[in-house]
């Protein structure tokens, strides 16, 4: 697969990543439903075959069992190991309730239960998965994990969902090696100013749900749509729901029409249409299985014309 690099990083990265956020599986409040571990595991295994060469997961995905899951799917793997990419800054009580937290005292402490739970010596790439609910403490919050690179525990340091004017507050204290937002056909608010600001300022982009979290696969239906399990947090999305679903499925249609000319899902045109942004390094593609993950993880291989992104956006 291609490889760019991330941001200021020495991280040669393939265009399209593993996702673990389903497979941190039920019983947490952005869960996707009942997800066995060995179907996870052996998605993780062929997206590796198939030449992926990083894995993103965060320390609430599952409260902690994803990070778990991605380790027992790296044991015993011979040849190069992939990088892995972990996130902090939202963390859960005993009654798995979420709160954004961004404490240098905090951030030291989930660095080492992830550290814990992936097996590992140090985290290629540990970012702050939202913006602190206490807004002062962003920079409290960036200088720990500054501090962490500098020892060692993690390689680089980045940023989800953060804003340009906070990224902006970050680099003053050290440099960010990349930006993870949403992007997708269906939320392009990035387009306009994170973006640009990026790719000027060295910021690797690695985008999160280019399928719109399942819903620009092809294999999302409207009965599928309204009757998703109660403990799928997509159940209460507007884009899953009425007016918004009647509009995404009519886009489905126009993906699966240019992908049907190349061979290609509707899952595998969405993802190529995020790549062909020019600030984006990577996107993050999410597979629950094995048969998933041949179905998505070539997506970097398809390249989109004109006519194709003209028929694509209506």
């Amino acid at each position: 697969m291609e490889r760019r690099t991330l941001g200021n990083s020495d991280l040669a990265i393939t265009r399209v990543g593993y996702g673990a956020w389903a497979i941190g599986g039920t019983g947490w409040e952005y869960a996707w439903g009942p997800q066995k571990d060995e179907d996870s595991i052996a998605a993780i295994r062929r997206s590796l075959e198939l030449g992926v060469n990083w894995i993103d997961t965060a320390a609430v995905y599952g409260l902690g069992h994803s990070e778990d899951v991605v380790a027992r799917a790296l044991d015993d793997r011979k040849g190069d190991r992939p990088y892995v990419f972990t996130k902090c800054g939202l963390v859960w009580d005993e009654r798995g309730r979420l709160s954004r937290t961004f404490t240098a005292a905090s951030v030291r402490q989930e660095c080492e239960n992830s550290l814990r739970r992936l097996r590992v010596a140090a985290i290629d790439l540990y970012q702050v998965h939202w913006p602190p609910e206490n807004d002062a403490e962003l920079e409290e919050g960036w200088a720990e994990m500054a501090a962490l690179k500098h020892e060692g525990k993690v390689r680089w340091i980045g940023v989800s969902n953060f804003s340009v004017e906070q990224m902006r507050r970050a680099r003053t204290i050290a440099p960010v090696t990349s930006l993870q937002p949403p992007y997708s056909l269906v939320r392009r608010s990035v387009e306009e100013e994170t973006l640009p600001f990026c790719r000027k300022g060295d910021i690797g982009v690695i985008v999160y749900a280019p399928m719109a979290s399942g819903l620009l696969t092809g294999a999302m239906t409207r009965e599928r749509a309204l009757g998703l399990p109660a403990d799928d947090w997509r159940r209460r999305s507007p884009e899953f729901n009425e007016p918004n679903l009647t509009r995404n499925l009519a886009l489905v249609e126009r993906l699966r029409a240019v992908g049907k000319r190349y061979g290609r899902s509707a899952g595998e045109v969405a993802i190529a249409w995020t790549l062909r942004n020019p600030a984006v390094t990577g996107a993050i593609v999410g597979a629950r299985t094995a048969a998933q993950a041949e179905g998505v993880m070539r997506a970097a291989e398809l390249r989109l014309s004109e006519v194709d992104i003209v028929e694509i956006e209506g």
